[in-house]
């Protein structure tokens, strides 16, 4: 073979392997990326979920306190009821 040929195929493989390596890298860089994404994605869900639970204890204490409240307006309405029947008594 010619020095030229050599010189040739030597070109062209490392090209080849130029363009592989670069399409390796490529896709690396891709599969990085994708678990970058699905990793925030998961935050996003863990956050989110979060929220939710911190929304749903606000909620139980919300409905614990109306109801204490709605059985304090109970009693006081009882009071008054009481004391009005002793003043009609009284009468």
């Amino acid at each position: 073979m010619s020095t030229a040929v050599i010189i040739v195929i030597v070109i062209v493989a490392a090209i080849i392997v130029g363009v592989l390596l670069a399409s390796a890298r490529r896709a690396k860089a891709r599969r990085d990326l994708g678990h970058v994404q699905v990793a925030a994605k998961r935050d996003d869900v863990g956050f989110h979920r979060e929220e939710a639970a911190k929304q749903r204890t606000e909620v139980s204490v919300a409905e614990e306190r109306a109801k204490r409240k709605g059985a304090e307006a109970d009693l006081h309405e009882e009071k008054a009821a009481r004391e009005e029947s002793d003043l009609k008594s009284d009468e």
